[in-house]
């Protein structure tokens, strides 16, 4: 049966000589794999560039809940990212952001309201009033709203993830700008120093690591520190 959806691309992997199978998480149907066949050859590159990871698209997509991998039929560029591809602060954000993603949601798995909060943070990525430095601490923030065990404010978060500190410090600016950002979102105007952005980073990975059942290394987390950290 052929399916309507919007998506957004998280990751692909090449597949025999010319294909790849590309992970998508869409709107109406949730976290799809799909096989993509011919995008790999020399007239296929135009094709190629719609399964970057973070492009949102257009789908008509074959949707058969028996078959774990299914058909793209039509895939159109929904929105042409005018930033993102051409900032490495940006792109480095961007390469952060699809790892939170791929690891808070499993095959299946399907949030209309969380999908339309991605595509709303990768626009505002995108665009010319974000604050890329604080941009990494508050999406996951705000996704964990979505994903259902965000934290009310800074005291309850500390709470639940002291036990798992190595060495708990005096952490006072941390709660201080934790209870700003969590306030205020995207449009948090604070001034926040970068070793208090680095440390609000590490224990939201820890926070986060309570919480999903995959708790393997971050690996944009590296470069994401050398980029804003």
């Amino acid at each position: 049966m052929l399916k309507k959806s919007q998506g957004i691309v998280l990751s692909y992997i090449r597949y025999q000589e010319t294909s790849i199978i590309v992970r998508i998480f869409t709107r109406e149907l949730g976290l799809k794999s799909y096989i993509v066949n011919g995008v790999r050859v020399a007239k296929g590159k135009n094709k190629m560039a719609l399964y970057q990871p973070l492009t949102i698209l257009d789908l008509v997509v074959y949707d058969k809940e028996s078959l774990s991998l299914n058909r793209i039929s039509e895939a159109k560029l929904q929105y042409p990212y005018q930033q993102i591809p051409f900032d490495y602060i940006r792109s480095g954000i961007a390469m952060f952001v699809a790892e939170a993603i791929s690891k808070s949601i499993y095959e299946g798995y399907q949030n209309e309201q969380l999908y339309d909060f991605l595509e709303q943070s990768l626009k505002h990525l995108d665009g010319e009033s974000v604050k890329l430095a604080l941009f990494p601490i508050v999406f996951l923030l705000e996704m964990s709203n979505y994903l259902g065990f965000a934290p009310s404010d800074s005291k309850s978060f500390f709470e639940e993830i002291l036990q798992e500190m190595k060495v708990p410090e005096l952490i006072q600016q941390e709660l201080q700008a934790l209870d700003h950002l969590i306030a205020e979102s995207f449009d948090c105007k604070v001034t926040i120093t970068s070793k208090t952005r680095k440390a609000l980073l590490d224990h939201l990975l820890i926070f986060y690591s309570q919480h999903l059942e995959d708790h393997g290394a971050w690996k944009s987390v590296k470069v994401l520190r050398q980029l804003l950290l």
